[in-house]
């Protein structure tokens, strides 16, 4: 172990681990196997290492959506998100996932299957809205509301439905995935549009019933 690991915290072992133990993952699975590869990559003990995954393969993959949550918002400082629309933003901040996934998607393959199994679905959706999360609050939301709720439920399903086509996506540039995505945020926002018509004070609505009225009945 070099000097540098020894002084790590485990919370900070599984971060500095998180990438290399998803790359081993893209030939060993998300296994013993792959953490003790890693661990010789970056020289740390192999029982240590063990101890900062004691939950094994799914402390692994949620340690590797961390450190997709740290590419993400390292790849988008504030300043680059503030000067994009709001659809702009959610875009690029999905696009910096899939950039930070990109040449591991075995690894990512193997891991929605074990994320998949019933033992382990609660905790893969805590990890699904915990990414929903991150990225809406680089984008600035700011909802303390329902919607804070329905933009994250939204959010999350997006990311999982992309990442999906994303893992088989074999086409130049992976066009398809961006597609696809294109298409996935384009009906969140018609969906936001007429939410936002519906949720008018209905004094602010157009009724036809009022608007039949004034005709018969025009104001003086």
């Amino acid at each position: 172990m070099t000097a540098a690991s020894a002084d790590l915290t485990l919370d900070e072992l599984r971060v500095a681990l998180a990438p290399a133990i998803a790359d081993a993952a893209v030939f060993d699975g998300w296994t013993d196997a792959a953490l003790v590869s890693a661990a010789q990559m970056d020289a740390v003990d192999a029982d240590v290492a063990r101890l900062a995954f004691p939950g094994g393969a799914m402390d692994m993959i949620a340690a590797w959506v961390g450190s997709v949550d740290l590419a993400m918002a390292h790849a988008l400082p504030p300043e680059t998100l503030g000067a994009l629309k709001i659809r702009e933003r959610i875009r690029a901040l999905v696009q910096a996932r899939l950039a930070a996934i990109a040449g591991r998607e075995e690894a990512l393959r193997r891991a929605l299957a074990i994320m998949s199994l019933p033992q382990n679905a609660v905790r893969a959706g805590k990890l699904g809205w915990a990414s929903a999360d991150a990225m809406w609050r680089l984008a600035g939301d700011t909802a303390t509301d329902y919607n804070h709720y329905t933009k994250r439920a939204l959010l999350a399903g997006i990311y999982a439905a992309t990442l999906a086509v994303f893992v088989d996506d074999e086409s130049e540039g992976k066009t398809s995935t961006g597609a696809f995505l294109d298409r996935r945020i384009e009906g969140v926002m018609q969906f936001e549009k007429v939410k936002a018509q519906l949720l008018r004070p209905s004094g602010e609505r157009f009724s036809v019933a009022r608007f039949l009225g004034r005709l018969r009945y025009p104001a003086s």
